[in-house]
């Protein structure tokens, strides 16, 4: 059973390297970014909620977004342990976290924390963008979510390290040697791919 976050600033490489762990350590990977995407594209009442939200830059609620975490991980896929990209992001969402475990007594085995420069996930960003047509990657948009996340969630690195379970990763290079950065940091601590 492994259970592992997965953390770092907008455009680090989170949603590539989520969809290869996940296959890595046979746990799904769950995105709250990527719940809230498919809800305002199929107009959903939750994708009507948060789209005003996500075009500005900002996070959802965390009561939102909690509930929807717990639901995700309530699923049978989920209890043989998971992948979480995007979550948490605040102190109260940590909180949550760890309420919604410790019905199991279970906990989370590390955070990965996936770090770049500044500029270079501007760019990342900006490129994607123009390929994906995602309207809420605008060069203002994205710095804003930049200070976003360094005001929200850099905080949450302070917990999860106070607890020895970050595992911090260079998120620039090709992709497979990034992948290979974050096994070998995990097999470090005893959390072995399937």
């Amino acid at each position: 059973m492994t259970r592992l976050l997965l953390v770092g600033p907008p455009g680090a490489g989170k949603g590539t390297q989520a969809a290869i762990l996940a296959e890595t350590y046979g746990i799904p990977a769950i995105s709250t970014g990527d719940i809230f995407r498919s809800n305002v594209v199929n107009g959903t009442p939750l994708g009507l909620q948060v789209k005003a939200i996500m075009e500005a830059g900002e996070y959802v609620p965390d009561d939102l977004t909690n509930e929807i975490v717990a639901a995700r991980l309530g699923e049978t896929d989920a209890r043989a342990g998971f992948l979480l990209d995007g979550y948490p992001r605040t102190l109260d969402q940590v909180n949550e976290l760890d309420r919604i475990l410790s019905i199991d007594h279970a906990g989370v085995d590390a955070v990965v924390l996936l770090e770049a420069e500044t500029d270079e996930v501007v760019a990342r960003l900006l490129k994607r963008a123009i390929e994906q047509g995602r309207i809420d990657d605008t060069e203002e948009v994205i710095r804003h979510r930049m200070d976003v996340y360094a005001e929200q969630t850099s905080p949450i690195i302070a917990v999860y390290d106070k607890r020895d379970l970050v595992v911090r990763v260079n998120a620039l290079g090709a992709v497979d040697e990034v992948t290979a950065r974050i096994v070998d940091a995990l097999a470090q601590r005893n959390i072995s791919a399937v």
